[in-house]
């Protein structure tokens, strides 16, 4: 590939804004909250801003400075450090592919909302009336407006992932759309993608503060607020946790995904790369942190509404059950009437014993519905997810078009490539008619746990370890050198060649050891007769789906690199390191 007819960004500014972009996405809205919650707030806080200096903002400048450096996209760079690592590219380049397949199918629901909001009442802020009108739905009673109107309105849940039943036809549509909208982006190329960014790189940002304005101004939002910066200790001693930190600043980032070796491809080669890296990680993580806020402030609100109906339901039950003034107990002080009430007349109480709930404004923070209280910020998600699925997507959509038309990549009509892009698209989209089936929810689930996370700690691990000892870290030093007049200093050597491989090598292992440790995979299912999710266990072909997932994107460095043994084999070339002058 002609390296000189490659096209550039318009200045800096705008691949910065691409960056952004592409980085500050779903990871950051949807899953750094969710793991957030997951780990007790602040437990998850302290993990994540180490692994930001540790691993995140080396490894992003090293990307960076790779791609701009070898003016080639994910497969091509590190075809060119050796030979054998061209299964690196193709390992970034699958796991892009599963990131877009189940990231636009959150675009579908999204535009489902979106289609469903234009209403005097919003469908998910009450709950429909039964046939006979006589009251509500049995299933939305006990679950509540929201958690039905996602669950069934949207989804269609099955009870299991072994009843599969036939496609939700407006999510199949939504999907359509999505798929459609990001072919569009795609065919452009650079040079309108560099247009989009100024929109998809700022407006999040108004729609967040908007949010944050309505957020915390909300009945108990402070209360998320303080369970967000409030640290469970106990999970600094929870491997877990420091996993699911490396990998979120991964999914954060966007690092080993070859979207930003291919963006910083179409670099100049004097850009200034390493203050770009530091400049686009904080800002990142710091959306990151400024999003968390917005999301926990709407948990609070909504954890603290349940709370007190609970409480309010407690009141009455004990007002009508024993003989007390309406003003004596309030919520105030209801948990200890009822505790009262069940020593001085244990008869009377036992009668209601089963009826008593235990409220806790922690217990409900653990469990508010995360799904659809982020759907609803449609706006926000859409521009997001949009912003990150292009990226995405063009790895996965140029990275076949390159090996199909290689030299003639950029001279070929803009038929031959709108032709291979709609192609893939069309392919993804069939593929992803599959989640939006009845049970497409359980495996959208294997999709978000398990397709990314291995297979991003061992190509981020094989990428360092390739970079520092493969291709030789004085070689890379002399690159940076020659694009920034400058090596680099004895942060980013240290991390680059000892603190982010065995943090990674750590990493890897101990994932490994809690997967097999950790007994038959479960998974969440929706029950609609308790209007809650219960635990139970993938069958043995969504296990076995699952290990295959994990494999998919591992094997296929060691079989390129066995493919480039036996391919210069039969040339007779002798097998020895190939580096890229």
């Amino acid at each position: 590939m002609s390296k000189e007819a490659r096209p550039s960004w318009d200045s800096p500014m705008q691949f910065v804004l691409a960056c952004v972009s592409y980085a500050v996405g779903l990871g950051n809205v949807w899953r750094f909250p969710y793991l957030c919650q997951m780990h007790g707030g602040g437990g998850f806080l302290i993990p994540y801003l180490l692994m930001l200096f540790l691993e995140g903002i080396p490894l992003f400048c090293m990307e960076l400075a790779i791609g701009q450096k070898m003016r080639l996209g994910s497969i091509g760079a590190w075809t060119a450090i050796s030979p054998y690592l061209g299964g690196l590219g193709i390992a970034s380049v699958v796991t892009s592919m599963y990131l877009c397949l189940y990231y636009n199918v959150i675009n579908a629901w999204s535009f489902w909302y979106l289609f469903h909001s234009f209403q005097s009442v919003l469908p998910w802020a009450e709950c429909p009336v039964n046939a006979n009108r006589t009251g509500y739905l049995e299933e939305c009673e006990v679950a509540s407006p929201t958690q039905y109107f996602f669950y069934r309105e949207t989804l269609n849940i099955s009870s299991s992932i072994d009843e599969n039943g036939g496609l939700h036809m407006g999510q199949a549509l939504c999907l359509l759309l999505a798929w459609i909208i990001v072919y569009l982006f795609i065919v452009r190329g650079v040079k309108s993608t560099g247009v989009v960014v100024y929109f998809t790189a700022t407006f999040p940002y108004v729609v967040l503060f908007i949010y944050l304005i309505r957020g915390v101004t909300l009945h108990g939002a402070w209360n998320g607020v303080k369970y967000m910066f409030t640290p469970k200790l106990e999970q600094l001693a929870n491997p877990q946790t420091w996993i699911n930190d490396a990998t979120q600043i991964f999914f954060s980032l966007g690092l080993g995904f070859g979207s930003l070796i291919a963006f910083s491809s179409y670099n100049h080669h004097n850009n200034d790369f390493e203050k770009q890296a530091v400049v686009i990680s904080l800002i990142n993580s710091g959306t990151s942190v400024f999003a968390s806020v917005v999301t926990f402030s709407i948990y609070g609100f909504k954890a603290t509404f349940n709370y007190e109906n609970c409480l309010e339901r407690m009141r009455m039950l004990c007002l009508n059950a024993f003989d007390l003034s309406e003003e004596s107990i309030s919520a105030e002080n209801v948990t200890a009437w009822i505790s009262h009430l069940n020593i001085t007349h244990p008869e009377r109480f036992a009668a209601i014993a089963s009826k008593i709930e235990h409220c806790s404004l922690e217990a409900e923070l653990d469990t508010v519905n995360y799904p659809s209280l982020t759907i609803q910020r449609l706006q926000l998600v859409l521009t997001l997810i949009l912003s990150s699925d292009i990226s995405y997507s063009g790895i996965f959509i140029n990275a076949p078009a390159c090996r199909i038309l290689g030299h003639n990549f950029w001279s070929v009509t803009l038929v031959v490539l709108w032709s291979l892009a709609g192609l893939v698209c069309l392919l993804c989209l069939l593929l992803g008619f599959g989640f939006t089936s009845r049970s497409g929810s359980y495996w959208f689930t294997i999709f978000n746990e398990y397709a990314a996370t291995l297979s991003l700690l061992f190509i981020v691990f094989i990428e360092v370890i390739s970079v520092c000892y493969i291709y030789g870290l004085r070689r890379f030093e002399r690159d940076i050198e020659d694009m920034l007049g400058h090596r680099p200093n004895w942060y980013w050597k240290v991390m680059w060649a000892v603190v982010s491989p065995l943090l990674l090598f750590s990493l890897f292992i101990f994932y490994i050891i809690n997967y097999i440790q950790g007994g038959t995979p479960t998974y969440q299912a929706w029950d609609k007769d308790l209007g809650r999710s219960v635990v139970k266990e993938y069958p043995v072909y969504g296990q076995v789906f699952i290990a295959l997932l994990l494999l998919s994107a591992l094997s296929c460095v060691p079989l390129a690199a066995l493919h480039s043994v036996c391919r210069r084999k039969q040339r007779g070339t002798p097998i020895r390191e190939h580096r890229h002058a």
